[in-house]
């Protein structure tokens, strides 16, 4: 029967080619030229306004004759571009006309900083050229800002490279036009009398949702830097030196409910405090970046979540000194087109930095503990860049204090040690080869912990990674062969490796791992992975990957970087097939699919899954996308947190988004997802909406809702028993959860705007038909556990306890879980001078929880909203200045 589903899936694929190869063409034989634009010295610098009113600007010739992009490619725009650059010692200057012949229809959205929203023009500059690497400039037709770093040949962008430089616009009957200023200070450059950029500009236009390009790059090219247009005439500048320093200093008041009896929740807290951010331009390729005693009040909180899983969650960084400039730091050693669990995984994850801390003192009854909010970051710097020769260096260093918990026993008090003085270090070099058609890099990353208390030798006292990258790429870097090796090695004490080797990550003491065993004796624990990873990818239809990943059981780099999941061998291939140009009812069709294998180091073969998906854009500028999966019957190691593998029923899932054009000011976005498991193992459904609403240039609001049920046959409870002889309990769950996230941005000018975030969260799981573990590996579902009898279970409500009487005699808490929470942030930015800037934060947190497992919308909001809230207010002032 799943066979015969199959085929039909195949053959609905080969249906779907054969039907779009009939509606489409490519322009795979268009010869490309290379464009090139002479600017010229201005003793004179314009004046920023917007306006062509400067005589300076007549010293240099206008370049036009832009090529459509998209939808459609290598067709003439609709409107024409035009634009002009000039220079002196120390700025760029750029002036662009975009001609509009409904200059009524410009989309002028007023948004902050880097929102990249309405009719927009994008300058990119490759002032390394290196053909990896290029700065970008954006402006709108409102007047905003964006800006970012970009590396990777295009395919990586930091849009929180946030440089200090200049920009109008204006609005005419003709169109609008922007006049940029940036200062050379910004940008990195060799010291060469004769310079020879990379140049390329685009425009946006919003309504229409098209692009146009000055140096035309066909669709899908591997690539993009490599291929831009050049910029002559720049002759005996200097790179600027760049001393930037910006003193801030915060103050922060919170109150929350006074608890009677409780000397450190006493309804209220103040604090005021200072530190400082600078970069430093050590030479002209290289910069210093560091921060001291740094505050990221204004970081919007983390989104809510009810994790029942043994794996920690992942959550990506929003601190602004961690993710500007984050890319050259990035070693993710599974990193490939192909489908995996493993995604998040990266040698490096700068949320280790400022944790929270990783103990929590055992005390008595009566007893009151003062946490850390987080670990204090006493310092950290950067430093990062790339020489002329290719070669790519990121240097991050950086120490956090040593924290203590504050504990009051009947007016007693102590502290004890919760975190260690730590100090995390990581370095990164790239070298390219031959404008980087071949890339060879290298990372290395260490974390040192000062352990003076026996209650914190769980840790590491060191842990240690290493890795080597590689890329090649041939024919026009239209094929590629790419790999990486990693290696870690952690010590510390005894207990610490032992618990190293029974994490979730590997389990050593799974009984049915003959291969594995936990040695309570050690010290260290070495490790060691990688992948390799062969492709095409071009402009042409057709793309194709295929890769292996090999994980040994002992890697680990959870100190500094983010891992799930060691003894791993994978296998996976992906093929995709493009139509990038409009044909019948579609301006776009893109269809791939996926197949993949996971195996232990025994050389097991734990599952084989099937992938496939699709993502379209019709003519009406509506999108459409979804996916089905299959996952055959496979064998988990994890599900019994420790105990034996146990065989699984296969699964199945599909999903449908769709998305109305988001250029209108009202726009919606509808989906669902559907998953259901053989033998009803388990069952799944989630629906998710958004509503996008823009009542003026100044004004957006946004509501998504989502809301999903889950029904499990096997959620793990609890592992009863010490030794060998272990129970592994389990129910089933009924759970649900049902969350909005709201928005509402007003921009009220490019330098100020007000933002508000809020999301309810609520979630309720219900366990039923409680059973344990009996033959994991049974023919079929139902023998591999038992089901206990009423009369053998019994819940005793006084205690919230289940008392099993089974032969044996054992208990296990109320599973049930009532979670309820509510976060919000207020935040008004004025960038009152350019790099300084006042921030105004208010946030709101209120949590509760409850055991009855039963899910009411109304009365859980109701109770959600009689929490007394924490309220957090702060101002936090920055003042940028140049030395």
């Amino acid at each position: 029967m799943k066979s015969v589903f199959l085929n039909k899936i195949l053959t609905s694929l080969i249906l779907i080619f054969l039907f779009t190869g009939v509606y489409a063409h490519t322009n795979d034989s268009t010869i490309v030229v290379k464009r090139t634009y002479k600017t010229a010295f201005t003793k004179t610098a314009p004046v920023i306004d917007g306006l062509l009113n400067d005589d300076c600007w007549n010293l240099v010739e206008w370049t036009s004759d832009f090529t459509q992009s998209q939808p459609v490619e290598n067709k003439p725009p609709s409107q024409q571009t035009a634009f002009k650059i000039l220079y002196d010692n120390d700025n760029i200057y750029m002036f662009v006309r975009c001609y509009d012949t409904v200059p009524d229809k410009i989309s002028k959205i007023m948004s902050r900083r880097d929102n990249f929203s309405g009719d927009m023009i994008f300058v990119e500059f490759d002032s390394h050229f290196d053909k990896q690497t290029d700065f970008l400039f954006s402006a709108s037709a409102s007047g905003a800002k964006s800006d970012a770093a970009m590396s990777d040949d295009g395919q990586n962008e930091d849009d929180n490279w946030n440089p200090v430089w200049y920009m109008k616009t204006s609005v005419d009957d003709k169109g609008w036009c922007a006049e940029m200023k940036i200062p050379l200070s910004q940008l990195r450059f060799d010291k060469s009398s004769t310079q020879t950029w990379g140049l390329q500009v685009t425009r946006s236009i919003y309504r229409l949702q098209e692009r146009s390009q000055w140096q035309y790059i066909p669709k899908g090219s591997p690539g993009v830097i490599h291929l831009f247009g050049e910029l002559y005439g720049i002759d005996n500048i200097k790179p600027k030196p760049q001393i930037e320093l910006m003193p801030y200093t915060v103050a922060r008041t919170e109150r929350f409910q006074k608890i009677e009896g409780d000397p450190f929740n006493t309804g209220k807290f103040s604090k005021l405090s200072a530190g400082l951010d600078g970069k430093i331009g050590l030479s002209n390729n290289f910069t210093l970046d560091f921060t001291i005693n740094p505050d990221f009040g204004q970081v919007e909180a983390d989104p809510s979540e009810v994790n029942l899983t043994a794996f920690e969650s992942y959550f990506s960084e929003k601190r602004p000194f961690f993710i500007e400039g984050q890319n050259i730091y990035q070693f993710m050693p599974d990193q490939t087109i192909v489908i995996h669990n493993m995604y998040s995984d990266n040698l490096f994850y700068s949320r280790r930095i400022g944790r929270y801390p990783q103990y929590y003192p055992s005390v008595g009854d009566g007893a009151h503990v003062k946490m850390p909010e987080s670990t204090t970051i006493l310092g950290a710097m950067k430093l990062s860049g790339k020489t002329k020769k290719g070669l790519s260096v990121g240097i991050l260093e950086s120490l956090t204090s040593r924290e203590d918990a504050l504990i009051d026993s009947s007016g007693y008090r102590r502290k004890e040690t919760v975190e260690p003085l730590t100090n995390y270090f990581v370095g990164r070099v790239q070298q390219d080869f031959n404008k980087g058609q071949t890339i060879l890099g290298a990372m290395f990353t260490s974390v040192n912990r000062d352990i003076k208390s026996a209650n914190l030798d769980f840790l590491h006292k060191s842990a240690y990674t290493a890795g080597i990258d590689f890329q090649h790429n041939w024919k026009e870097r239209t094929w590629y062969l790419a790999g990486n090796a990693e290696f870690s090695d952690v010590k510390g004490s005894t207990r610490s490796i032992t618990e190293t080797q029974t994490s979730s990550a590997r389990y050593y003491q799974r009984p049915d791992a003959k291969y594995l065993s936990v040695d309570s004796t050690l010290t260290s624990l070495p490790g060691y992975g990688g992948t390799v990873k062969f492709g095409k990818s071009s402009k042409k239809r057709l793309q194709f990957e295929t890769c292996v990943i090999v994980r040994s059981p002992g890697l680990e780099f959870n100190d500094i970087g983010y891992m799930r999941y060691s003894d791993v061998i994978y296998q996976g291939n992906w093929m995709a097939y493009y139509l990038r140009n409009p044909f019948w009812i579609f301006n776009n069709f893109y269809l791939n699919t996926n197949y993949w294998m996971y195996f232990n180091f025994s050389g097991t073969l734990l599952s084989r899954n099937y992938n496939t998906n699709f993502n379209a854009q019709f003519k009406n500028k509506w999108q459409i996308n979804g996916q089905f999966n299959r996952q055959s019957e496979n064998i988990s190691t994890t599900l019994l947190r420790g105990g034996p593998s146990i065989i699984m029923p296969g699964n199945q899932s599909f999903s449908l988004n769709l998305n109305t054009d988001h250029s209108k000011k009202l726009s919606f976005n509808l989906g669902n997802y559907h998953g259901t498991g053989d033998a009803l193992s388990n069952r799944s459904h989630e629906y998710w909406a958004g509503i996008y609403y823009r009542p003026t240039n100044s004004v957006s609001i946004s509501f998504e809702p989502d809301y999903s049920i889950q029904n499990t046959e096997l959620q793990y409870v609890s592992t009863i028993g010490s030794g060998t002889d272990l129970t592994y309990l389990f129910g089933k769950l009924d759970q649900k959860t049902l969350y909005f996230t709201f928005r509402v941005n007003y921009t009220i000018n490019p330098e100020l705007s007000i933002e508000y975030y809020g999301q309810p969260f609520i979630s309720a799981g219900k366990y039923s038909a409680f059973k344990k573990i009996t033959q994991t590996d049974a023919n079929t579902f139902k023998e591999r556990f038992y089901n206990f009898t009423p009369a053998e279970l019994m819940y005793d409500q006084s205690s919230s306890t289940y008392n099993v009487n089974d032969g044996g005699t054992y208990s296990f808490g109320n599973p049930d879980f009532n979670f309820r929470q509510f976060r919000s942030n207020l935040v008004v930015r004025w960038e009152y001078l350019p790099g300084s800037t006042l921030y105004l934060v208010w946030s709101q947190g209120r949590t509760s929880t409850d055991t009855n497992g039963m899910f009411t919308y109304g009365n859980d909001m109701k109770d959600l909203f009689r929490i007394v809230p924490h309220n957090i207010f702060l101002i936090k002032f920055s003042y940028w200045f140049a030395l």
